[in-house]
């Protein structure tokens, strides 16, 4: 079955992107994908469509900026490089996304926010009147308040879940998970060089987690099974999501014009 037979061009978008894309192996800011980021995200938004950041990247900034190599254990510490690194990500997007004339504006959840009727409408509101004055939101799980990123000490837990969930909630027509692997693979390619690249899935079965495997790197805490249980929640919410590799962000515009890029999951 062809990956780009059953989709659908949307007007609502979400695009996530990993930790990894942002950050080099090194811990330095990877500034070339920020900037074709944000000008593929302006450029996105100029077609008139609405566009949702979520991103990830507070901690491994953090650590950045403090020249630290692995997150410390404390959890206030942990914390605190949050807060540091979420304050340079979003200058930095600041001054990338201000350089196309695009305004962004932050948000930062946590689990509760989502979880309550009433907060959770307000922050929806919150979405629907950035996307109406056409500002981009960018968000965030909230790590200097939250920890169930740090230590996945609930089903919050990531940000392939957050961006899910954000899709769902704001009725997004489509999720894009941009990360550091070129889609769902049909075996392990790090112990199969013959795997080969799923181009579409319509349910996420046993077998489909069985052939997923992996975790995230030192400065991200995704894998492929977090982004399996975000491809899940959008397939039953009747949404699709594409996962793709975000080396180069301007492979949105690929995906958009329907063009066979990473896999897509979507109801048949």
């Amino acid at each position: 079955m062809s990956s780009r037979s059953q989709f659908k061009t949307p007007k609502r978008l979400v695009v996530k992107i990993g930790t990894s894309s942002l950050i080099y192996p090194d811990g330095q800011l990877n500034l070339k994908t920020m900037d074709e980021l944000a000008f593929t995200l302006s450029a996105v938004q100029n077609r008139g469509l609405e566009v949702v950041l979520v991103t990830s990247g507070a901690m491994g900034v953090g650590l950045s900026q403090m020249h630290m190599t692995k997150r410390p254990e404390a959890m206030a510490q942990q914390q605190a490089i949050a807060a540091i690194g979420q304050n340079e990500l979003m200058s930095i997007f600041n001054q990338r996304f201000a350089s196309y004339s695009q305004q962004i504006g932050q948000i930062l959840l946590t689990h509760d926010v989502m979880d309550y009727p009433l907060s959770k409408k307000n922050v929806l509101n919150t979405f629907e009147q950035l996307l109406l004055m056409g500002a981009i939101p960018v968000v965030n799980e909230n790590d200097s308040v939250s920890v169930d990123e740090m230590d996945h000490l609930t089903t919050f837990g990531d940000n392939d879940q957050l961006s899910a969930l954000v899709a769902t909630a704001i009725e997004a027509d489509l999720l894009i998970v941009l990360s550091d692997i070129d889609g769902l693979f049909d075996a392990d390619p790090h112990t199969h060089p013959d795997a080969q690249t799923v181009p579409f899935v319509s349910e996420i079965t046993e077998e489909v987690v069985n052939s997923a495997g992996g975790s995230g790197t030192r400065f991200g805490t995704g894998g492929m099974i977090t982004k399996l249980k975000a491809a899940k929640r959008v397939i039953e919410a009747g949404r699709q999501m594409v996962l793709a590799n975000g080396e180069d962000p301007k492979v949105i515009f690929d995906i958009l014009d329907g063009k066979s890029v990473g896999t897509l999951f979507a109801r048949d």
